[in-house]
């Protein structure tokens, strides 16, 4: 439906698109057009009893790639979230859209606590541990006392809980640790 030129899309008509693959590439192009149908997304992939809601959360992080903007005011409440869900594909998509901002600061020490645990925890699946430990290293841009105790945790994960993910990105952010500490990784380390 069209009125003076805006299209008025309600929540159910999202959650009816969304429930198919073909249609999503115009749930994307739809919210470029019409930015304040974000909330009705967010709404989506923020409820958890809602069969297909993680396909809202992958949909938010492919138009944070196209429109960042749009999704930055959301970082507080998709952290809040975060606490609270046991979806590992949602927890996957936010972990990685809040990993391309700063966390606010009156969040900081909630998403500490969270990405700790799931960075530590070998039963999340990498992806999340991957992200988790990405938002790890920004946090501790800004609070350079966490930088050792960071590196320490990230040669735990890759000695102990590796994979292909971890060792990866592991091995680069604590390149980068390193070289902050006037410190070759290269050699203290012989993983690269």
């Amino acid at each position: 439906m069209t009125n003076k030129n805006k299209l008025f899309v309600t929540e159910n008509d999202l959650r009816k698109i969304i429930g198919s693959w073909d249609s999503l590439a115009l749930v994307i192009n739809h919210i470029s057009e019409y930015p304040e149908h974000v909330s009705a997304l967010m709404n989506i992939s923020m409820d958890d009893k809602l069969e297909g809601s993680w396909r809202a959360s992958w949909l938010i992080s492919k138009i944070h790639e196209t429109y960042p903007d749009q999704l930055e005011p959301w970082l507080d409440q998709i952290i809040d979230f975060l606490q609270k869900t046991t979806d590992s594909s949602k927890k996957r998509e936010f972990l990685k859209l809040i990993s391309y901002y700063p966390v606010p600061e009156e969040k900081t020490a909630l998403m500490l606590d969270y990405c700790i645990r799931h960075f530590t925890s070998a039963s999340e699946p990498v992806a999340v541990r991957v992200h988790a430990m990405q938002i790890l290293f920004n946090i501790s841009e800004r609070e350079p006392e966490l930088k050792h105790e960071l590196i320490q945790l990230i040669e735990h994960e890759i000695e102990y809980h590796s994979s292909a993910g971890i060792k990866s990105r592991g091995s680069k952010l604590l390149r980068k640790l390193y070289r902050q500490q006037g410190t070759d990784y290269k050699s203290v380390n012989n993983r690269v």
